[in-house]
């Protein structure tokens, strides 16, 4: 194909997409004229005739100019104007005519391509993606390329860049089921299940027939997976909604209005409820405010309670107060000069006890 070719058919495309813009509402009626005259000043310039029907099919495919410069956008990085067939978060678009067929072949690009599927038969996958990509360069919009490429990147692991080319061969040829097909596989193993189920979808829709076994297949798992997360999400949101009444009454354990519960403290410690019978009479206690200020924390902080019960001296006394063995309220003097309980007291009242101790002392 010469370079002269080359020219008149890139003027027929743009001779079409003019068309197309005046009858998809792109440009506004009252342009029809300028469209026109730009029109027929290409037609004479490059010697080419916008009404012959062949020339151009021969000259864009079954393509148009618009979505051939959507994929070459992509290719380079930048947002197309050409919206992807079946994206879910675009619209589409009277003035995007949708691509139905690859463009025509290029020899050496087929060339390239027979010889990345040899590597890709022994597992070369760098080799095949090299030489995949050297007939995407000659054939950019050609979606069995792109596709192969997509194959050998997802077995070489790399589902990213399989995702891209795989979305640029459906949008050169939605018609291409296995670019559906490779594109639902990357997306899934990326973790994303919904979109993965997508482009399943639409590679049954484009299938026909209700799709081939290996489609469905597809589809299927990713539904399910799907399916799957909403349960997960909809369990682990149940189980926050179970728990935020608890963490706001205080946690675990805790009375009304968020205050720990001291009787179950008291029983923590051996006591019961009142001080009959020889017992530990823990209302009194809570009338001291360094044990109320010690129960408080020690509710609070789960931690504290157990080191609290692990020491045998402290241990030592609630067996005798439970027991009834002692009887009666302990001597919280007696019980502060013991220095280990005095520090742990001091602990657990916070910075405020411990500075008040040191001043009682001083």
């Amino acid at each position: 194909m010469s370079f002269a070719t080359s020219q008149k058919r890139l003027a027929l495309a743009i001779t079409d997409f003019l068309s197309n813009s005046l009858k998809d509402g792109t440009v506004s009626s009252e342009d029809t004229e300028s469209i026109e005259i730009a029109k027929s000043c290409i037609a004479d310039t490059f010697h080419v005739d916008p009404n012959d029907q062949a020339a151009l099919k021969d000259a864009i495919g079954d393509q148009s100019l618009l979505s051939i410069y959507g994929v070459y956008e992509k290719l380079k990085g930048k947002n197309s104007t050409a919206p992807m067939p079946g994206a879910s978060n675009t619209k589409a678009s009277s003035s995007t005519p949708k691509p139905s067929g690859p463009t025509p072949t290029n020899p050496e690009a087929e060339s390239f391509k027979s010889q990345g599927n040899a590597a890709m038969q022994q597992k070369d996958y760098p080799k095949a993606i090299d030489l995949y990509t050297k007939a995407i360069n000659l054939s950019p919009t050609n979606p069995i390329y792109l596709s192969n490429r997509a194959a050998a990147y997802s077995a070489s692991h790399k589902h990213a860049e399989a995702v891209a080319d795989a979305e640029l061969a459906v949008s050169a040829d939605p018609k291409y089921t296995k670019a559906w097909s490779r594109l639902g596989l990357a997306r899934f193993v990326l973790g994303d299940a919904k979109g993965s189920m997508e482009a399943y979808q639409k590679g049954i829709e484009y299938e026909g027939s209700g799709g081939s076994e290996a489609m469905k297949k597809g589809y299927k798992t990713a539904k399910e997976k799907v399916e799957e997360e909403e349960k997960e999400g909809a369990s682990d949101g149940a189980t926050r909604d179970a728990a935020s009444p608890t963490r706001g009454a205080g946690g675990a354990g805790a009375g009304g209005g968020g205050m720990p519960d001291l009787a179950g403290l008291a029983s923590m410690l051996g006591g019961g409820g009142g001080g009959g019978g020889g017992g530990m009479d823990f209302g009194a206690m809570m009338n001291n405010p360094m044990f109320a200020s010690m129960a408080q924390n020690l509710m609070s902080n789960p931690d504290a309670l157990q080191g609290l019960m692990n020491n045998p001296r402290l241990r030592e006394m609630a067996q005798n107060m439970g027991g009834g063995g002692g009887g009666g309220m302990p001597d919280i003097g007696a019980m502060m000069s013991d220095p280990n309980l005095r520090e742990m007291a001091m602990n657990m009242m916070g910075g405020g006890g411990r500075g008040a101790g040191r001043g009682a002392g001083s």
